[in-house]
C-alpha cells in the first residue's frame, strides 16, 4: 500500500513538474511530511529525482532555442560555487532550522508566483 502511494506521489510530482510547477518541492514535502523521512534523506532523493527529470527538460529547452550558451556558463559557475558553500553550511545547521528555512522559502516563492500571475492577467 505505501509503495503504491509513493509511486503515485512520484508520478503526480513528475506530471506537475511537466506543467512548470515545482514538482521537486512538492516531492520534498511528501517525503518529509507523509513518508516521515529526514530532511537530508528527502533532499538526496529529490536530487536523484532531479537528475532523472532534468535531461528531458534540458533537451526540450535546447530544441526550442530557449537556452543561451553564455548565460549557461555563468549559471553553472555560480551554481557550483553556491552548491558547495550551501552543502558545507547545511552540514553544520540543525535539521529543524533547514526545514523552517525551506518552508519560508516555499512561502516566499509561492507568494511571488501568485502575485506575478495576477499582474500578468491585469
Amino acid at each position: 500500500m505505501t509503495t503504491g502511494i509513493a509511486v503515485l506521489a512520484g508520478l503526480l510530482t513528475g506530471v506537475l513538474s511537466g506543467f512548470g510547477i515545482g514538482g521537486g518541492s512538492l516531492l520534498l514535502l511528501y517525503l518529509t511530511l507523509v513518508a516521515g523521512m529526514s530532511q537530508y534523506q528527502a533532499g538526496g532523493i529529490n536530487l536523484l529525482y532531479f537528475i532523472a527529470c532534468a535531461p528531458a527538460a534540458l533537451w526540450s529547452h535546447v530544441k526550442n532555442g530557449l537556452v543561451e550558451g553564455r548565460a549557461v556558463r555563468w549559471c553553472v559557475l555560480a551554481g557550483v560555487l553556491t552548491s558547495v558553500a550551501a552543502a558545507f553550511l547545511a552540514a553544520r545547521v540543525e535539521t529543524d532550522w533547514l526545514r523552517r528555512a525551506f518552508g519560508v522559502l516555499l512561502l516566499y516563492v509561492g507568494t511571488k508566483e501568485i502575485m506575478a500571475k495576477g499582474e500578468k492577467r491585469g
